[in-house]
């Protein structure tokens, strides 16, 4: 399978996509997150770096993260593809991860851009509510995921509850942060010739439709 970058503004189901993936290949999924969570639990030296930095309140810097990564790509699982989430997150980390790549002898693979109308990004993110017992989704702006009974899941009845960020104050710095950030990666993978760009707007099953026609090209 061919490796995947996903780049997506908040709410664009890059999260959603990634599961989607996850369940039906054989890809190995690696965050930022789970690297270290990963690193620490092996428990050599930059795991134990890693963890000190933690307790310490501070944040792991990018040389920590890149060394966590290039250990991660040699595990022979990661021959059968990776979905990389949440990285790179700049051109700083993009240019690194090129030449981890390098060291690596891996492929870049694919760059998937999910695009969604800012609008509805906001109603995704502002109508999203958990169910408290099961976890389902709902979205009061949805008609296909709207709740029958205000407050209450459809599927067990249990309480829903919304995220205390899945707000528009919260949103807008998110994507602030997103347009700053991350959207210059789509003119680096653009020039690269590895940037596909796929309209998430129209339901899980339709991106996750287009993504599989992008990897059996």
């Amino acid at each position: 399978m061919k490796n995947l970058i996903l780049i997506a503004a908040p709410g664009a189901g890059k999260g959603t996509l990634s599961h989607d993936l996850l369940s039906k290949y054989p890809y190995v999924h690696i965050s930022t997150g789970d690297l270290l969570r990963e690193q620490v639990a092996i428990g050599d030296e930059l795991g134990l770096e890693i963890k000190k930095v933690q307790e310490s309140g501070g944040l792991v810097s990018n040389e920590i993260v890149y060394k966590a990564l290039e250990n991660k790509l040699k595990d022979p699982k990661c021959n059968d593809g990776y979905i990389l989430d949440g990285f790179p997150r700049n051109l700083e980390q993009a240019h690194e991860y090129d030449e981890i790549l390098k060291r690596s002898n891996r492929d870049l693979g694919l760059v998937l851009l999910l695009e969604i109308p800012k609008e509805e990004l906001i109603e995704r993110i502002t109508g999203r509510f958990t169910c408290s017992n099961c976890g389902e989704i709902h979205n009061i702006y949805n008609e296909e995921l709207k709740p029958i009974k205000e407050g209450i899941c459809n599927k067990c009845g249990g309480v829903l509850t919304q995220r205390k960020d899945d707000n528009l104050e919260s949103f807008e710095k998110r994507y602030q942060t997103y347009l700053e950030s991350t959207a210059p990666l789509i003119d680096f993978y653009k020039e690269k010739g590895v940037l596909y760009t796929i309209d998430s707007s129209k339901g899980h099953l339709n991106t996750l439709m287009q993504a599989e026609e992008l990897l059996n090209k």
